[in-house]
């Protein structure tokens, strides 16, 4: 499981999301959300940023994003996501993570869940949503559609 990290000593100058840059999934799901996020934060990798957060372990970089705030405010694993929302205009997850203990622990652990599992999430979204995170497509609903067809056809 990841640990919480709540605040760092080297804050950045802009609102940042740290993410994996070598994970296929976290690239995929990273460009949407700079697409939901409309440049209101930069996202870069641990890759590139580890080493201006020292207070902050790379092994726990490697386990899940981090969203690190101008006032040094770090939101971690689920919450980073949560947060990104926030500040793009949704409010209402980060309010549930950080309100209902229930919503946050099953956040979390589906988080640690997933990230376990990256390759085959990844695999999961391209079957879903197609290659191109700009332009996902619903392949999942043309897969809902063929098995109610399927089951009525029957």
């Amino acid at each position: 499981m990841f640990q919480k990290i709540n605040k760092t000593n080297y804050p950045p100058n802009n609102s940042i999301l740290v993410w994996d840059g070598e994970c296929k999934f976290c690239k995929w799901w990273k460009t949407r959300w700079e697409l939901k996020t409309e440049k209101r934060l930069t996202f870069k990798t641990y890759q590139e940023v580890s080493s201006q957060f020292p207070d902050i372990p790379v092994k726990e970089f490697k386990k899940a994003s981090r969203l690190i705030e101008t006032d040094g405010s770090i939101y971690s694993g689920p919450d980073s996501a949560y947060r990104s929302l926030y500040i793009a205009g949704n409010k209402k997850w980060h309010f549930w993570y950080s309100k209902y203990k229930w919503f946050q622990k099953a956040s979390d652990v589906g988080y640690n869940h997933i990230a376990k599992n990256r390759s085959f999430y990844y695999k999961a979204t391209i079957f879903l949503f197609g290659k191109n995170p700009k332009k996902p497509s619903l392949y999942w609903l043309y897969y809902l559609l063929a098995v109610t067809l399927l089951i009525i056809a029957l």
